[in-house]
């Protein structure tokens, strides 16, 4: 993956000032900061349970003898909702790994920053970030500035009109929306077994459909040569042609979620999407594929209380019929009513928080303290 390096340059009377703000990624570049004598900064474009795990990792990784995956008891994480050593990410689930080795190694270095802003906000993490101005006796300045995400515009493209007159279409909080994100990619044995189970359901979807891969993150690795569809099982376009619609590859994912037909959404758990969904109040069926997105999907289901996570069988696959019980009881169920519910009252929370709340106090904070440099 590229190393992207960002500097902002603070200006006050009479005096410049360069502020490293480094991608995590390019975590190296902290070694040029102090070289320098530069304060310097992370930009975390996850949620602050995750920091917490980076921060945390040195420790754990001294503590754990095994693999994370073999732990019987949950990792306790201050302030984060408990979580099995399987859902850490990939990464950490070989410890010999050169995987591994680099995220044991960005997660050493980004102790050494004097701040970082965090893609979240208060009213979503409040017991993590709290925990996070903890760490090291406040040694870390933490600045949760999120939710950062796009709006989005259709831009009058034919899919988009086709995809959003279609929702017009469809009674109030109707439809399941399903996408894995511009990455998740799944086998063709999962993509039969989830079309057999939205067919089971009878429930209405929008579905992002993307070629078969190997590969979780396949989208990511190459691109999309063939036309998806063709994929499907047979007849399966026919059977479902009045309550589903299958779109290949992408679909204009702010629209659909904010459209009034829309009651659900199977997710990936990527931030950004995960982020969206709760700016616009959609309840969740987790699906997480890779990275930190079943660290997310155990915030969204466990934490928040707003998600259902469908059982993998032993060989790694989601069947049908688990598939259409956790639809149907999302979208017409007593638990689902209660999701539904609790987004409801969540809804207002991301926006209140960029508008007039933690967010904008946070973000008004940070650049008073980058003008003050001058006097550093």
């Amino acid at each position: 993956m590229a190393k992207t390096i960002h500097i902002a340059v603070v200006s006050s009377p009479g005096f410049s000032h360069l502020v490293p703000i480094i991608e995590c990624f390019a975590f190296q570049a902290l070694e040029f900061a102090k070289e320098f004598n530069l304060l310097s900064y992370f930009y975390f474009p996850s949620s602050a349970t995750v920091l917490s795990l980076h921060l945390h990792l040195p420790k754990l990784d001294e503590e754990i003898a095994c693999e994370y995956k073999e732990l019987t008891e949950p990792i306790k994480l201050p302030g984060c909702v408990p979580l099995l050593g399987i859902d850490l990410p990939a990464p950490l689930q070989n410890r010999s790994s050169e995987a591994f080795k680099c995220f044991l190694e960005r997660a050493k270095a980004m102790v050494v920053a004097d701040g970082i802003i965090i893609n979240t906000f208060l009213e979503l993490e409040s017991s993590a970030i709290r925990a996070l101005e903890e760490f090291e006796n406040g040694k870390i300045k933490f600045y949760p500035v999120g939710p950062i995400t796009q709006k989005g515009s259709s831009n009058g493209n034919e899919k988009n009109v086709e995809c959003l007159r279609w929702l017009d279409k469809q009674p109030p909080c109707s439809v399941l929306y399903v996408s894995f994100g511009s990455g998740g990619t799944l086998s063709q044995h999962q993509i039969n077994e989830l079309a057999l189970g939205l067919e089971l359901s009878g429930e209405r979807f929008l579905w992002v459909l993307r070629a078969p891969s190997s590969s979780v993150s396949g989208s990511y690795l190459e691109a999309e040569k063939e036309d998806p569809l063709q994929f499907l099982p047979s007849g399966f376009l026919e059977r479902t042609r009045e309550k589903g619609l299958v779109l290949a590859s992408w679909a204009p994912q702010v629209q659909v979620l904010k459209h009034k037909s829309v009651g659900g959404f199977l997710s990936h758990c990527g931030w950004n999407s995960t982020l969206e969904s709760l700016q616009e109040g959609v309840p969740l069926i987790t699906w997480p594929l890779f990275a930190e997105q079943r660290m997310n999907a155990v915030m969204l289901v466990d934490a928040l209380k707003v998600a259902l996570r469908p059982k993998f069988n032993e060989d790694g696959i989601v069947e049908k019929e688990e598939i259409a019980k956790v639809v149907k009881c999302l979208m017409e169920g007593e638990e689902g009513k209660g999701m539904h519910e609790r987004m409801k009252n969540f809804k207002d929370s991301p926006a209140y928080a960029l508008k007039d709340g933690s967010s904008t106090q946070t973000l008004s904070q940070l650049a008073s303290q980058l003008e003050n440099l001058s006097g550093v």
